[in-house]
C-alpha cells in the first residue's frame, strides 16, 4: 500500500490535503505584510479555539516546547510545584520544572487512573503556609489515553490560590475545554495533534494570574519570553523567524475547525472515542483506561491478547494494512498498543481501522468473533 500511509497515532496526525497544499507553497517574507495578515487571522481564530479572550502565543516548536515556555516564565529557583502525574507526559512537567531549579512533589497515580480531586483537596488544604506556587496537571494523557476532570481539579487549585498549568496537547480540538471558565491559568497545545497539521508548532495562552507570576520571575526564558510574544501578537507578528510555512497550513486548518465549529469537532472526537472502545470490547480486548468517562476523546490504550506480541500487531497492521498504530512508551513499551481518532479523522477511517486490527488479530491467531468489532463500530457511530 505504498503512499497511503493512515496515522491512527497520538500524533503526528493525519493532515488535510488543502491543508499540505498550503504547506507545500513557496514560503513568503515573515515580516511582509502578506503574512502580517495570514498571522492576524491566526491569533484570532486561536483565540476561539482556545475559548479564551487572551493572546494564544505561536511557538516554532513542538508540544514540549510549549511546556518549557510555561514554566520557564513562571519558576525562580527554590519554588514549589506540585505535579499531577499519570504518566509519561505528567512526568516531563516534573523534568521542566526540576531543571529550573524548583522543589517538586508528585501525586501520582498507577496506569490508566486518573487523579482524585479529594486527594488534591486534601494536599493543597494540607498546605497551611501557601508554600505551593504551581501545581502542573495533564487534561489528556497520552501515553496511557486517561484523561483528568480538569475542570474539577483547576477549581480546587484556584481556591487554593496556586497558579494552574495544564498540558493540553492531546486535548485542545479534540476534548471540551475552557480555560477562562475553569479557571486554567496556563494552557498549552501543539500543532501535530488536533489542529491537523504537521509537526512544528506549539501554542499557549495565560491569564491575568499567570501574568502576575512571569512579573515575579527572575529569569524568564529568552526564546519562550511571553513578553516578546505578546507585543508581536499585538503587531501581527513574531519575536523571531517562525515556521512560515506552518503557519499558513495552520491558518487554513483553523478555517476548517471554524466551519465544522469547535464544539461539533469536540463531539466528533468524543463520538469515535467511545464507538472505538465499545469495539475493541466487542473483540474481547481490554483497555487501560476502565471507565469511559475517565477516557481521552484523542487516544485509546489497549492491551494485546495473551501469546499475542504488541510489534506483531503494529507490523502486521503496517504490512498489510499501511495503517500505523502506536506502542507504549517507557515501561508501557511492548505491553500496550494505542489507537488515535484525534484531529482528521473521519466514520470511514475508523471502520476501516477496525476491520484492519480484527484482520490483524485473525491471521496472527487470536480467537474471537470476526467481524463483531465492525459491527459494533458501525452500529455506535449510527447511534
Amino acid at each position: 500500500m505504498q503512499d497511503k500511509t493512515f496515522l491512527m497515532i497520538p500524533g503526528p496526525t493525519p493532515v488535510p490535503e488543502s491543508v499540505m497544499l498550503e504547506v507545500a507553497k513557496h514560503p513568503i517574507g515573515h515580516r511582509s505584510s502578506e503574512f502580517s495578515k495570514i498571522l492576524e487571522n491566526v491569533y484570532q481564530n486561536l483565540k476561539y479555539v482556545f475559548r479564551t479572550k487572551n493572546d494564544v502565543f505561536v511557538y516554532t516548536a513542538s508540544g514540549t516546547g510549549a511546556m518549557c515556555a510555561a514554566l520557564e516564565n513562571l519558576i525562580n529557583e527554590g519554588d514549589h510545584v506540585l505535579s499531577l502525574v499519570l504518566g509519561n507526559f505528567g512526568n516531563r512537567w516534573v523534568k521542566i520544572a526540576q531543571s529550573r531549579g524548583a522543589i517538586v512533589e508528585k501525586i501520582e497515580v498507577e496506569t490508566g487512573a486518573v487523579i482524585d480531586p479529594e486527594v488534591l483537596r486534601k494536599r493543597l488544604a494540607e498546605d497551611t503556609e501557601k508554600k505551593i506556587k504551581i501545581v502542573t496537571l495533564t487534561q489528556s494523557e497520552t501515553s496511557t489515553g486517561a484523561a483528568n476532570d480538569i475542570k474539577t481539579l483547576c477549581s480546587i487549585i484556584r481556591e487554593h490560590g496556586a497558579l494552574s498549568v495544564v498540558d493540553g496537547v492531546t486535548s485542545v480540538c479534540a476534548m471540551e475545554c475552557h480555560p477562562d471558565e475553569w479557571d486554567i491559568d496556563v494552557l498549552v497545545s501543539g500543532s501535530q495533534k488536533g489542529f491537523m497539521i504537521p509537526p512544528g508548532l506549539a501554542f499557549l495562552t495565560a491569564n491575568e494570574r499567570a501574568w502576575k507570576v512571569y512579573e515575579e520571575c527572575k529569569h524568564p526564558s529568552f526564546y519562550w519570553d511571553w513578553k516578546a510574544y505578546k507585543k508581536s501578537v499585538n503587531e501581527n507578528s513574531t519575536p523571531f523567524t517562525p515556521a512560515v510555512n506552518l503557519i499558513t497550513g495552520l491558518d487554513k486548518a483553523l478555517e476548517m475547525i471554524k466551519k465544522e465549529g469547535i464544539d461539533e469537532m469536540n463531539a466528533r472526537h468524543k463520538r469515535h472515542c467511545l464507538a472505538l472502545r465499545k469495539a475493541i470490547k466487542a473483540i474481547g480486548l481490554e483497555l487501560v483506561v476502565k471507565e469511559d468517562k475517565n477516557a481521552s476523546c484523542a487516544i485509546t490504550s489497549i492491551l494485546p491478547p495473551e501469546g499475542i506480541s504488541v510489534p506483531d500487531i503494529r507490523s502486521t497492521m503496517k504490512k498489510d494494512f499501511d495503517i500505523v498504530v502506536a506502542n507504549g512508551q517507557n515501561a508501557l513499551k511492548d505491553k500496550i498498543f494505542r489507537m488515535g481518532t484525534l484531529g482528521f479523522v473521519c466514520d470511514r477511517d475508523l471502520i476501516s481501522a477496525i476491520g484492519a486490527l480484527e484482520a490483524t488479530l485473525y491471521k496472527l491467531g487470536y480467537n474471537f468473533e470476526l467481524g463483531k468489532g465492525v459491527a459494533t463500530v458501525i452500529k455506535e457511530l449510527k447511534e
